[in-house]
């Protein structure tokens, strides 16, 4: 008798999937969470020209989905067709690269209806509503119900159908927190309409989030939105971008340096109204923030480009979250150039959030269990009061240990000071580091050090950028083997870093020759300056290691060649500093992203004394 051989393997045969697996795989790709579920719902109703939108979600959206819109609606006779598989009223299919719309498959509401229990209620202008289920795939025949307009998906126990998905969803708070994420991007990007989140857990129906629709022109919507969704301080503390190039239009919003937090988790990138967190986009951004923010800050923003859909493909990842631009280059250039216009722009201005933090600081001295009584409130001693001299004696025999001569010293008022300028005119300088300038409605505290550090630093870029970046040749140029595909991506770049002061040159195969070096770097290790190039291209498409490099040695040159801390200034040389930070961009930060100066408020000061 035959023995089987266990190595010996039965063929696979090939098998046509009933529709019921095809859309739980289907779901697998486009529902990862609950938050999902609502994005793609929401993105619906927006296609639907709604211009009121309303989520409710109940354990995070776990046991209860329902998105209410007032849009065009779906006819009775199209219910069932709109549960089908790639069917969509978006798109016809000729051009998938002309698409003006959030959605175009037509995988949703029938994934939806593969793993949970799928209600669509919706009515047409002058017709009845109408309604259909879907409970684990199955569907139900359409029948008549009660809607005044638009359109209502509910969805209930996400997953049941698929219980092995629900171990892997997280709390419901981190569920919820999710889906109000995907409500504000989707805010943000359509400020027109009015977006309503409410939580119905435990029987509430509490509202965890409203934006009502905004007025005016795209900006001023735009802002109004921002504010709602990200806070006053943003707005406040925000500059409005509007770039141009080669097809490609850069609006928004960016914050100072200045209002900056410590993590990437308040970035929003937008593509033609569509929220996308594109790695390529984020690096831009990052870039356009290198030079006045330290390695441990990140920029906030909210950027939306537009240009003609066949410029961007949007149909390459399942949640439509990434995009492939035909030219990414230009748009990381537009992204840098524009945010770096506008920051330049700014000048010397910083967040108000610096003033806030230091009145903050200012505590006010608790009351006393007795009123005070001050002196201008006690009866005369006398006639007569003590001498200055007689006082200072007084006081040295009272605390001899007390510093006779104050670290600070205040300068003569002349009457035409430029008190009218945004920083003032110098009244005094404290610890020999810390300018007070009076301003017509405030004062300001310059940290001197910081912010002529700021200036030499600005003024030595310039020098580089008009004379160039001086190189030293090497005595015996340095070879760096990498892959052919490596080495080609280089020299695509090499006359960019030439003009750096980096000169190399193929030499044969995947080796490249490096003749020169930036002077102003020294001694440098060529190949690990050649690798990091390499990842920094495979990982943006660009790179700016080598200018970083050089930056941050002018950095260092100009905080040993700036105005030290402990050195006593005159009055005009306090009033020129001012000048020249108010002339110069970006002297409202320091190399490193820290404010040079503190304006407070007259007002701020004034309730920090009572007197309001």
């Amino acid at each position: 008798m035959a023995i089987a051989d266990p190595q010996i393997k039965p063929r696979p045969v090939i098998r046509q999937l009933d529709d019921a697996a095809i859309n739980r795989i289907a779901a697998g790709e486009v529902l990862e969470r609950p938050a999902s579920a609502v994005k793609e719902l929401a993105e619906n109703a927006v296609d639907a020209g709604a211009t009121r939108i309303e989520v409710v979600i109940a354990d995070g959206g776990k046991t209860l989905i329902r998105v209410t819109d007032d849009g065009c609606g779906i006819a009775a006779g199209d219910l069932p067709l709109a549960l089908s598989r790639h069917a969509t009223s978006k798109i016809d299919g000729s051009d998938l690269l002309n698409i003006h719309s959030f959605g175009f498959r037509g995988e949703a509401l029938p994934s939806l209806g593969a793993v949970g229990r799928l209600t669509i209620t919706s009515r047409v202008p002058g017709a009845d509503a109408a309604s259909i289920d879907v409970t684990g795939g199955k569907m139900s025949d359409v029948r008549p119900a009660a809607l005044s307009s638009g359109t209502t998906v509910e969805l209930r126990d996400m997953f049941y159908a698929t219980p092995a998905r629900l171990k892997f969803l997280r709390t419901d708070r981190a569920e919820a927190q999710a889906v109000g994420d995907v409500i504000k991007r989707l805010a943000m990007a359509e400020p027109f309409i009015t977006f309503i989140l409410r939580d119905a857990s435990n029987g509430d129906n509490r509202t965890t989030f409203r934006a009502d629709a905004q007025t005016g022109d795209l900006f001023d919507a735009l802002h109004g939105r921002l504010q709602t969704v990200l806070g006053r301080e943003f707005a406040e503390n925000a500059l409005a971008i509007d770039a141009e190039r080669e097809g490609f239009h850069l609006t928004g919003y960016a914050a100072l340096p200045t209002y900056s937090r410590g993590a990437a988790i308040a970035q929003f990138l937008f593509v033609n109204g569509r929220p996308v967190r594109d790695k390529m986009l984020l690096g831009a951004l990052r870039a356009a923030y290198m030079d006045v923010l330290s390695r441990d800050r990140h920029p906030v923003a909210a950027l939306f480009i537009d240009c003609e859909p066949t410029l961007v493909d949007v149909n390459v990842h399942p949640a439509k979250s990434e995009v492939r631009f035909r030219d990414p280059g230009t748009v990381r250039g537009l992204i840098v150039s524009g945010l770096r216009h506008a920051l330049a722009g700014a000048g010397h201005r910083a967040s108000t959030t610096v003033a806030t933090a230091t009145l903050g600081a200012m505590q006010p001295q608790q009351p006393l269990t007795e009123p005070r009584v001050y002196q201008m409130d006690q009866k005369s001693l006398g006639p007569t009061r003590p001498s200055f001299s007689a006082r200072s004696m007084t006081f040295q025999a009272q605390a001899p240990g007390f510093q006779e001569t104050p670290s600070g010293r205040v300068e003569p008022v002349v009457e035409d000071e430029p008190a009218h300028l945004p920083l003032g005119a110098a009244r005094a300088q404290v610890h020999e580091n810390y300018i007070i300038a009076q301003t017509e409605n405030g004062i300001v505290i310059v940290d001197q050090h910081a912010a002529h550090e700021r200036l030499v630093y600005e003024k030595l870029k310039n020098q580089m950028a008009e004379n160039g970046v001086a190189a030293q040749a090497l005595l015996i140029p340095e070879i760096v083997e990498m892959a052919e595909g490596d080495a080609a991506m280089l020299l695509a770049i090499a006359d960019d870093l030439s003009r750096l002061g980096l000169t190399i040159e193929p030499f044969g195969g995947g080796a490249i020759a490096v003749r020169e070096t930036p002077a102003i770097l020294g001694e440098v290790n060529a190949a690990a300056m050649i690798r990091d190039i390499i990842d920094e291209l495979a990982d943006q498409g660009d790179s700016a290691s080598v200018k970083a490099k050089i930056e941050a040695i002018l950095s260092r040159v100009a905080c040993h060649g700036s105005i030290r801390s402990g050195r006593r200034m005159q009055g005009p040389e306090m009033n020129a500093l001012l000048r020249e930070m108010e002339a110069t961009p970006l002297s409202g930060q320091c190399n490193h992203g820290r404010p040079t100066y503190v304006e407070l408020k007259l007002s701020d000061i004034e309730r920090l004394f009572g007197r309001t």
